[in-house]
């Protein structure tokens, strides 16, 4: 099962585009679904089936702004999945692009960050003025 991912983003809900071949997923926008279990179902069994099938490396690059309790358990979860795989001697990264204006987010990355040995950079994004 290598099939993409290639959900459009709405006004609730990030969207999401993973790149088996590259070993890339991208996050961008908002989380706060009605049901993020069905949502993010979806992202962890993509990242499970790719850290079960391949041996190359994973980066998460995530443009999230805001993002709802039970979003921030499920981004927990899937930073879990990375922390097990580094712990297991393969390569994964996450970068955490935010617009400098937005310091909550800077901050909740922060958080998420201090549970993870792996690579977790978090950068500001160019805003034009």
């Amino acid at each position: 099962m290598s099939h993409d991912l290639n959900l459009p983003g709405s006004p609730s809900t990030p969207a999401i585009q993973s790149d088996w071949q590259s070993g890339r997923l991208a996050m961008q926008g908002d989380s706060y679904p009605e049901n993020s279990y069905e949502l993010f179902s979806q992202v962890i069994d993509w990242v499970e089936a790719f850290l079960e099938r391949e041996s190359r490396s994973l980066t998460l690059v995530l443009e999230l702004v805001y993002l709802n309790t039970s979003s921030v358990k499920a981004m927990m979860d899937i930073f879990d999945l990375l922390e097990d795989t580094y712990q297991g001697g393969r390569e994964v990264a996450v970068e955490w692009r935010y617009d400098p204006r937005n310091e909550r987010i800077a901050e909740l990355a922060e958080e998420f960050k201090e549970d993870c040995s792996y690579p977790f950079a978090i950068l500001p994004l160019e805003v034009g003025s």
